[in-house]
């Protein structure tokens, strides 16, 4: 029976660091090998990302506003641009035109606060924003109850595992 319980345990182990974010095997997702900058479509405009290189000296300042990938209220993981499955704790980002993924450092200019974030996805595709944020972000930038915020973004590495490379 104790042998049992113990390769049941196992199993159970597996199949959750399987699907686990911290396994290094699902740090690389999608259909891109370390990150992603081709060119995509959304509602008929087409959009460019960045090269890697010009990615690595990228800095911006505009509007911020949250979304939330994830449905019903956080029980079913939304998908992002490369495939990562996230929830609204994540600590994530959508960025039109920076290669996915890589981290940012997102300053919101009212309150001095920041954040490093992955940014994942893709958007926002409203008028005039620069960025998006998961729900937690926003919470912890002290803005979620807004809305929206002023924020600077700089980049702080492009793409996952070998193929990473930090901003100077």
């Amino acid at each position: 029976m104790s042998r049992i319980l113990v390769i049941l345990g196992l199993v159970v182990l597996l199949t959750l660091t399987a699907c686990s974010s911290l396994n290094p095997l699902n740090s690389v997702s999608g259909d891109y090998k370390g990150y992603k900058n081709a060119p995509y479509v959304v509602w008929g405009k087409k959009y460019y990302p960045l090269s890697v290189e010009r990615a690595l000296t990228y800095k911006a300042s505009g509007i911020c506003s949250w979304y939330d990938e994830s449905k019903f209220g956080g029980l079913v993981r939304g998908n992002t641009a490369i495939g990562e499955k996230v929830m609204p704790w994540d600590l994530i980002a959508a960025h039109k035109t920076l290669p996915l993924p890589c981290k940012v450092r997102v300053t919101n200019l009212s309150n001095g606060k920041s954040v490093v974030v992955r940014v994942n996805d893709r958007g926002p595709f409203i008028e005039g924003r620069l960025f998006d944020v998961s729900p937690r972000v926003a919470e912890l930038l002290d803005f979620k109850h807004l809305g929206l915020t002023d924020v600077n973004i700089e980049v702080l590495s492009v793409g996952d595992g070998i193929y990473k490379r930090k901003a100077k």
